[in-house]
């Protein structure tokens, strides 16, 4: 299985000290990295470079953001990617999600966190400046995964598509609910990878009006709860 990455980021030629250490490990994994600048939406950036790489069915794919470091052995995340693609009916993995998406449509809904609904870890960055980890629940099958980091076979994103929907305004919002909820409306069993991951980033992209109009488009034409059964 050969595993490419694509990567969204402000400047290819001027890049911050952590894309460049996201870039250093993906190159030590053996990943080839598809870095995409000056793209006017994820859809089209993820979508045109897919096709561009053209990989195999078997072959894996990652999708994630440039603010994030990832701290693992690259052999050891390489095998993590790789036994958990080759899972029966496996769609998408990444470090965080939930196994119930309410009708607000925001996966880290804190209501659903405490009923113990959510699952995986990330590290993040406080407004001092100090890491801390933030623990949503243990591994395992989740409805929806955080865009932070995404990863799949080619074979279930040829099937799953990458088109932004129509009913979507904003070019950069919403993507990862939409792909993953939709995976997993195909059958396909979206899963936790357990990673040591950090991301430095606050959240600030929630308050901008694009999310919450794609956010408002999405609960429109969805039923909900998406969830797990029982």
């Amino acid at each position: 299985m050969n595993i490419n990455a694509i990567i969204c980021t402000r400047d290819r030629n001027n890049v911050s000290k952590t894309t460049d250490n996201l870039l250093s490990f993906l190159t030590r994994c053996g990943i080839k990295i598809y870095l995409i600048s000056g793209a006017k939406s994820i859809f089209a950036a993820y979508k045109g470079a897919f096709e561009k790489i053209n990989p195999a069915d078997d072959d894996a794919v990652i999708f994630c953001h440039d603010d994030i470091e990832i701290r693992e052995n690259p052999e050891a995340f390489v095998n993590k990617i790789t036994n958990l693609l080759n899972l029966p009916e496996t769609g998408f993995i990444g470090p965080a999600g939930t196994t119930y998406l309410t009708n607000n449509a925001t996966w880290w809904d804190m209501d659903v966190w405490a009923a113990g609904k959510h699952r995986g870890k990330v590290s993040h960055i406080n407004p001092q400046g100090h890491e801390y980890v933030t623990f949503y629940g243990n591994p395992g099958n989740v409805v929806v995964l955080d865009g932070l980091f995404l990863s799949a076979k080619a074979r279930t994103i040829r099937q799953v598509g990458l088109e932004k929907p129509d009913y979507f305004e904003g070019e950069w919002d919403f993507y990862d609910i939409y792909f993953t909820t939709k995976a997993f409306s195909m059958g396909f069993t979206n899963r936790i990878i357990n990673l040591e991951i950090l991301h430095n980033s606050r959240g600030e992209l929630v308050g901008r009006e694009s999310w919450h109009k794609n956010r408002e488009a999405f609960i429109k034409h969805h039923e909900f709860p998406i969830k797990l059964e029982d």
